[in-house]
């Protein structure tokens, strides 16, 4: 009678056996050429009776969906002076108006144009600010 010896029993578990699978796996798809991959998904999609066209065609409508919110009205605007213009005095009274800056921080902050006047504001406010600023003769 011959003896058989079995392995000892590994204290791998069957997730960690898994990982280690799909990553070899995805190591073996990565060396494959563009035929072998094309043979690889008909067999798949025969195997499982799935089609890739399938799954393409459903993932669409939720990118869509992805992408919507994007498509948002902005609802906050920056006001920046861009240019004091050939009336700086006027400009630093617009700013002074507008902000709750002394005289010597407004004429400061006009001299470093461009420069934020207001930010996040709604756009009722910026188009005020921007038609205060350029009445005064600054660029907005």
């Amino acid at each position: 009678r011959k003896s058989i010896q079995y392995p000892a029993p590994s204290r791998v578990t069957e997730k960690d056996e898994m990982a280690v699978d799909k990553e070899e796996l995805l190591e073996t798809i990565a060396n494959m050429t563009v035929l072998e991959v094309v043979e690889l998904v008909d067999a798949m999609e025969e195997k499982f009776g799935v089609s890739a066209a399938m799954t393409a065609v459903a993932a669409a409508p939720a990118a869509a969906a992805e992408a919507a919110p994007e498509e948002e009205e902005q609802t906050e605007f920056d006001v920046v002076l861009t240019s004091f213009g050939s009336t700086k005095v006027g400009v630093i009274k617009a700013v002074r108006a507008l902000t709750s800056l002394g005289l010597k921080e407004a004429k400061d902050l006009v001299e470093s144009a461009p420069a934020p006047i207001r930010e996040a504001v709604s756009k009722d406010e910026a188009e005020d600010a921007r038609k205060q600023l350029e009445e005064a003769g600054g660029s907005v």
